[in-house]
């Protein structure tokens, strides 16, 4: 008798259910934060809290495309990771481009403030990254997706450092160099997604 689980069909819809639900809520983790970091950098003043906000709903819309393609072959899966790449890489510069703003217009951003913001979206993160973890070799799609998770970490703790640094030097320039650091991971990270993206669309063309 033959049936789905004989095809891999069965292995295939159980893979796909269990990245559906890993997703959402990796989704809804990443909304929530990008709000909280967008008002806590805006009320402390802070480029790291900022980019690292930006970092989080560059995320949520990677998250989202990544729902959209589950159950979509090959060739969809690469054209969203495509499409992550080029946002990735939009937020890169957005960043960089708030840096340097605010290199010409100096402000002393409030130090507490960020530290516990960034300790708050490490704990979040450090959350969607154990979750994804196991699902990151699955396919490009979830591959590319934990790149991201990946690299929120590091984000995060650049963030918590920029704000003992504010504390204890009572300078702009900590948050300013981490705020330009997690700009430059953003512009490395969209630059290896569509690496491997176009590679794939490439194969998938032949």
């Amino acid at each position: 008798m033959t049936g789905c689980c004989e095809n891999k069909s069965c292995t295939l819809n159980a893979m796909r259910a269990n990245h559906g639900r890993v997703l959402k809520i990796v989704l809804a983790v990443n909304v929530v934060m990008f709000v909280v970091e967008a008002v806590a950098g805006m009320a402390a003043h802070s480029t790291s809290l900022l980019a690292d906000a930006s970092d989080m709903l560059g995320d949520a819309l990677v998250y989202g495309f990544s729902l959209y393609v589950l159950t979509r072959d090959e060739m969809w899966q690469a054209r969203a990771a495509l499409l992550k790449g080029l946002i990735m890489l939009a937020f890169g510069l957005g960043v960089a481009a708030e840096a340097v703003y605010k290199t010409l217009h100096p402000i002393l951003p409030d130090g507490e403030a960020i530290g516990v913001i960034g300790l708050l979206a490490l704990a979040a993160n450090t959350g969607c990254f154990l979750l994804l973890y196991r699902h990151r070799a699955d396919n490009l799609n979830m591959s590319s997706v934990w790149l991201c998770s990946r690299n929120d970490l590091f984000a995060n703790a650049g963030v918590i450092v920029a704000g003992i640094a504010v504390i204890f030097t009572q300078s702009r320039w900590p948050d300013i160099i981490v705020g330009g650091a997690i700009a430059a991971l953003f512009l490395k990270s969209a630059f290896s997604v569509l690496w491997q993206s176009m590679a794939a669309l490439r194969t998938q063309s032949h």
